[in-house]
This record gives C-alpha cells, structure tokens and sequence, in this order.
C-alpha cells in the first residue's frame, strides 16, 4: 500500500498527520471536494522536467503553471510537463496521478508554489486516488525543505495578460515581433 511508505516516513520524523479514505479522485480539485476542503489548502503534485531532469512542482490545487514565468524563474531553457509513461516507474507503489509531493522519497527537487506556505494545514494524495494526507504545513515545509517560488504560477480567476488574449495581435505582427515586444 502506497501510504504505509510515507506513514513510516513521517511517524519517524514524529510529524502529526490524519489519514481520510475517501470515494476515488483523479484531480486535486475532486479530492478537495471530496474532503471538503477548500482547493487552496490541497496540494497538487505536478511532475515536470527540468533541463532533462525530473523536478517536483506543488501548488494549491485551484491554482496553474505560467510556463514561461517559471522558465524564467528557474533560469533554465527547457520546463515543460513530464510525460507519465516516463516517471511512473520512479514512484512505485503509487498510482500514476496521486504521487504525494515529498521528493526526497523518490530522489527529486521539490519547487513550492509560496502561497501553499502561508496555508496553516495541507492535505494531498497520499500514494492512491482514495487516500488522503493532512499536516500541518510548517512540518511538511521542514521535512521536504522545498525550493519556494513566488511567481510561476496563476491564481484561479485572474485575468490573462493582455498580449495573451485572442484577437490582441495587430494585422500582419509575426510571433516573433509579439515576443520581442513583450521581452523589450
């Protein structure tokens, strides 16, 4: 069973935590519905690949990568979304989707979304689609030690940057002039 890796983990690090069994959720979103918790308080793990290696991102469920901001933040050429078929084998006894987001057990950087720090409590998939872990945020903050990022990311409900919206590019603009104007 996927949780007993992390329950060992974290009683050896005396961290408090409950543990909910919960009908099944395949999205960050349907596990906090499913908990009744609010998106911001559950932690989506996202796997990406970092100039050729693969990184851990967590960030509030109801929240979204901005590639091209945290490309910049990271300083690195190439981020992009990492492709299931080649990390599952790096978490095993997980189900693909429901890897919680402690790098350290499975050899990789954690990046941290800052809002999810300010967050008193966290809640995440904890190996399986039907089992949940809560903790408190300043221990899961000490036993991951994450990398914290403060842009990077979007917050449900905000508005796209005007360049992004459709219909914004003039008569006869090339992409290339779109993004020098958006660089200079």
């Amino acid at each position: 069973m996927p949780i007993q890796q992390l329950k060992e983990f974290l009683d050896g690090a005396n961290v408090e935590y409950m543990c909910l069994t919960h009908p099944p959720a395949f999205t960050a979103q349907q596990l906090a519905h499913h908990v009744k918790i609010a998106g911001d308080k559950v932690v989506k793990t996202v796997i990406i690949e970092l100039d050729g290696k693969m990184a851990m991102l967590v960030m509030p469920a109801t929240w979204r990568v901005r590639w091209e901001s945290l490309s910049r933040i990271l300083d690195t050429d190439f981020v992009d979304l990492a492709d299931e078929q080649e990390f599952q084998d790096r978490f095993p006894d997980c189900e693909v989707g429901a890897m919680p987001p402690f790098g350290s057990l499975f050899g990789m950087t954690v990046y941290c979304a800052e809002p999810l720090t300010e967050q008193p409590e966290l809640a995440f998939a904890a190996g399986s689609h039907t089992e949940t872990l809560h903790m408190k945020t300043r221990d899961f903050l000490n036993l991951v030690q994450p990398i914290v990022l403060n842009r990077g990311f979007i917050k449900p409900g905000a508005q796209k940057p005007a360049w992004l919206k459709k219909g914004r590019r003039q008569p006869g603009e090339t992409s290339e002039q779109l993004v020098s104007g958006m660089i200079g």
